[in-house]
């Protein structure tokens, strides 16, 4: 989607406005897709003057009465969503499109707002281990450093066997996996 800048809708609807062009002629004069952008940046324009023209920068939370209020006066008027907009003081047609279709799928809990960002984190926390589980954890800290020397140890053992005679460890290594390739052939 393409964004036009604030300057470009006011010279294209000030032309419109006041020159022989129409909506048509003008979108081909400027390579804007279709005639319907150049219509809703007219009809803001007149209703809400240059400020209809600029994009909200903040996003405004409609509550959930109003945007019932909104989809009813279209379902009753079968006004379109520009004219309901402008009808309600709004500069965002695609935003009560939104509200129309969600209600359409959801009904009014579509409606509702919901909550922004990420899922705050449960409310268990966990609770801090006691002594013994200090001592629990203690031990098992200490296991896991002598596995890992144990590793540590056998291999420099296995480096230092290697150093001393490189061809011997190789042989060793290779009938060793010979042996087991036979053995899994032979099933």
């Amino acid at each position: 989607m393409v964004k036009y800048s604030d300057r470009f809708k006011l010279m294209i609807v000030k032309e419109y406005l006041a020159g022989p062009l129409g909506y048509i002629l003008l979108a081909e004069k400027y390579g804007i897709p279709s005639k319907a952008p150049i219509e809703k940046w007219t009809k803001a324009y007149q209703a809400f003057g240059e400020d209809g023209l600029r994009r909200k920068r903040t996003n405004q939370v409609y509550p959930v009465q109003f945007k019932l209020n909104v989809i009813h006066f279209i379902k009753r008027t079968g006004a379109s969503y520009q004219d309901t907009a402008i009808t309600f003081n709004m500069n965002t047609p695609s935003l009560i499109a939104n509200w129309y279709k969600t209600f359409q799928r959801e009904g009014l809990a579509g409606l509702k707002s919901k909550p922004k960002g990420r899922a705050p984190m449960s409310g268990k926390r966990k609770e801090k281990q006691s002594k013994e589980g200090n001592i629990l954890s203690r031990e098992a800290h200490l296991e896991r450093e002598n596995e890992r020397l144990r590793l540590e140890n056998a291999y420099l053992k296995k480096l230092k066997a290697f150093r001393q005679n490189p061809d011997a460890y190789l042989e060793k290594h290779r009938q060793r996996w010979h042996s087991n390739s036979k053995r899994k052939g032979s099933d």
